[in-house]
């Protein structure tokens, strides 16, 4: 009896540090993110897109120099669009 008891404690603990060591391996693995602005469709924005407007989803026009998207971090100023590229600051329509 005591020998399987042994076996379930030491089975419980060897799957709590492998799912401890799981999880440390997916948030290290999460990149890094920053704003882009200009880079996102209409209606398909992270945040902000303007005076007047909410939040996510409220960019009117595709590639909005004022509403931006979450991207991999040293991504944005290399997505190109037919309005130019990825900018990391807000720019005016």
């Amino acid at each position: 009896m005591k020998t399987a008891n042994l076996m379930l404690a030491s089975l419980a603990l060897s799957a709590l540090s492998a799912g401890v060591a799981m999880a440390a391996d997916t948030a290290a693995a999460k990149p890094e993110m920053e704003k882009c602005y200009g880079v996102a469709l209409a209606g398909k924005n992270d945040c902000k897109a303007g005076p007047g407007t909410t939040c996510a989803g409220t960019a009117k026009s595709d590639y909005q120099a004022n509403a931006w998207k979450n991207v991999p971090k040293g991504t944005c100023v290399t997505i190109k669009t037919p309005k130019g590229m990825g900018m990391l600051t807000e720019k005016t329509n």
